[in-house]
């Protein structure tokens, strides 16, 4: 854990006089009441007032129609935007500042439009910019930006969103302002800085602290994250706090308007008003201004600071270096598994007969071992231990491929679910509920359809969780270095997998006293004790079975569901909203990688179980 810090010399935060206040502040206050105005106007007319407003102000203005078919309903829009060129500038490089329609809770964003506004007419009047400035203003936090940003990257579909006809230079960084407050203001107490991106992206780490040395230093606002509303600093709250952002990244979706940006390596934050206090839209407005300023000295993309962070406090990080080697000891165990299973799988089956020393070979010729001859003396081994096993791989093989090929099923059937038009919230949850169920009775099925199509051996039973369990640490441990906190979200909670090794074996296991050298014609009527814990049915394969079915993805979604009071059908037709508009991939990687490692579990402690 290290206290924050700027490392781009550059941007030096807070070092610029700002001027946002004075008669601007009732600029503000006639915009805002011309806000609150059009919130039951048509799209059509508030996108042309919105522009016209713009216009008025010298700056060029488009607008750009978009439709997305996502949670079973049609998500369409227009977004409106104006660009500013700096008169320093030759538009190779812009900034944004953005403030949606409504915001993630879908309120108007009244104060955060009406203060959009006003800074591009204060903006205007400034001959110190050296990049342009785009003042965005989407339908709405996800899909408008996201389909902005698309458009402006030229990687959207034509068919439903439409082309920007206005462009600017390469963006450099986005700031999203959502200020929420009525057409007769509030006054606010801190600022819920937030910056989770899709798939678990962050910005870089200069932008944020920008941010936080202005607000808390220039302008004396209290900076917050992660709805800690009342930060104390203690250990239980940074530990919060960190889990917070790390369960939030590890979902991968939208957290702001900001979010449809960082996958397009465009830095981006959003700036929340919270809470009762004494700050109010010109104190906001001063922090904005300031912010511009300090990108406006950006000479180069920010790259200094770190991209791979966890945040503990607005004042205190943790950086890669430190936290990614435990999801490294995460993925490691899986592959320690499955490296134990290996060797197993390469032991002899057959009970082995442990020799002692012999003056002659009269007891070899009643017994399967082999005579070997060293100093005038005589040992008897067990020709079992000396025959190289064979393994059995086709099989084993066969069965992990086909189970994560059956992982693009549930994908599959969600991901259409929730592009199908009507009431995709019920659709989703009966189709989770039937999924759920068949998750249940699919591992012992399977078990018997393979018993008796294949008659697995111990050792391939063993062989195919070793390549399942290979395989999962293999994507966790790749996973990490893109998602550190998904990949340590699916690794602890799939680490009931590492407890099938104990249970599925190959060999059997010695519980005998280690053989001692006699002398000739010793008594070797005592023979070695050998138990098999082969894959045979017991009570351990039946509680780890239960164990693994209360640990199997739709329970635990289930279980989420049920701590968060949140409707499953609500939360997956989100999560199909977030496959479909933004590309947020933790649906895949649930279906592809973790629920395909749990079957395969499944199944071979199912198949002892039953004692197949």
């Amino acid at each position: 854990m290290a206290t924050t810090y700027v490392s781009e010399n550059a941007i030096l935060p807070g070092q610029v006089h700002t001027y946002f206040g004075g008669s601007e502040h009732n600029i503000f206050r006639a915009y805002r009441h011309e806000v609150a105005g059009l919130a039951e106007s048509s799209e059509e007319e508030r996108v042309g007032k919105l522009g016209d407003i713009f216009r008025s102000s010298g700056l060029k203005v488009a607008a750009q129609k978009y439709e997305y078919t996502a949670a079973g309903r049609n998500t369409t829009g227009k977004n409106v935007y104006a660009i500013l060129q700096g008169p320093r500038a030759d538009a190779t490089e812009a900034v944004v500042l953005i403030a949606a329609w409504r915001n993630m809770d879908g309120v108007l964003n009244q104060s955060g439009v009406a203060l959009v506004l006003t800074l591009a007419r204060y903006f205007k009047r400034w001959s110190v910019w050296s990049k342009d400035i785009i003042f965005l203003i989407p339908s709405d936090s996800t899909a408008g930006p996201q389909a902005w940003v698309d458009a402006y990257h030229s990687g959207h579909d034509p068919e439903t969103i439409e082309s920007l006809p206005l462009k600017s230079g390469a963006l450099q960084a986005a700031v999203a302002v959502d200020y929420p407050a009525g057409p007769w203001g509030h006054r606010f107490d801190k600022l819920h800085i937030i910056y989770d991106g899709i798939n678990g992206q962050l910005p870089n780490l200069d932008l944020f602290n920008t941010a936080v040395s202005i607000a808390s230093g220039q302008m004396g606002i209290g900076c917050t994250i992660q709805r800690m509303w009342n930060h104390r600093d203690t250990y239980s709250e940074r530990l919060q706090t960190m889990l917070r952002g790390m369960l939030s990244a590890g979902l991968g979706h939208a957290t702001g308007p900001h979010s449809s940006f960082i996958p397009y390596h465009v830095d981006a934050i959003t700036l929340q008003t919270v809470g009762d206090g004494w700050h109010d839209e010109m104190s906001l407005g001063r922090t904005v201004e300031s912010l511009f300023r300090s990108l406006n000295n950006l000479l180069e993309h920010l790259h200094q600071s770190f991209f791979l962070y966890l945040l503990m406090h607005a004042n205190r990080f943790v950086s890669i270096g430190t936290y990614l080697p435990s999801a490294m000891l995460v993925a490691v165990s899986f592959t320690i598994a499955s490296i134990a299973l290996w060797v197993q799988s390469g032991q002899p089956t057959e009970k082995a007969t442990v020799g002692v020393w012999h003056s002659d070979e009269a007891d070899a010729k009643e017994q399967d071992v082999t005579v070997v001859e060293q100093d005038g003396m005589t040992a008897l081994i067990s020709t079992a231990e000396l025959k190289v096993v064979e393994r059995h791989m086709l099989l084993p093989i066969a069965f992990v491929s086909a189970a994560h090929f059956l992982g693009l099923l549930p994908l599959y059937v969600f991901t259409r679910a929730s592009a199908t038009p009507g009431n995709a919230s019920q659709t989703l949850t009966t189709t989770f509920y039937a999924f759920a169920t068949s998750t249940a009775l699919l591992p012992a099925l399977s078990a018997v359809a393979l018993s008796r199509l294949f008659a697995p051996t111990s050792q391939q039973w063993a062989l195919t969780a070793c390549f399942s369990l290979l395989l999962l640490g293999l994507f966790l441990s790749a996973l990490a270095t893109l998602n550190f906190s998904l990949a340590i979200l699916v690794g602890v909670l799939g680490s009931p997998l590492c407890l099938v090794p104990a249970l599925i074996t190959s060999t059997p296991s010695r519980t005998s006293v280690p053989s001692t050298s006699v002398a000739a014609g010793a008594d070797t009527s005592s023979s070695h004790r050998t138990t098999s814990t082969g894959i045979g049915g017991s009570v351990a394969n039946v509680t780890l079975y239960v164990l693994l079915l209360a640990a199997s993805p739709p329970a635990l979604l289930l279980a989420a569901c049920h701590y968060w009071n949140a409707n499953v059908g609500a939360v997956l037709a989100a999560a199909g909203t977030a496959w479909h508009v933004q590309g947020a991939w933790t649906g895949v990687v649930v279906c592809l990688v973790w629920w395909p490692a749990w079957f395969v579990a499944a199944v071979g402690v199912a198949a002892g179980g039953l004692g197949l």
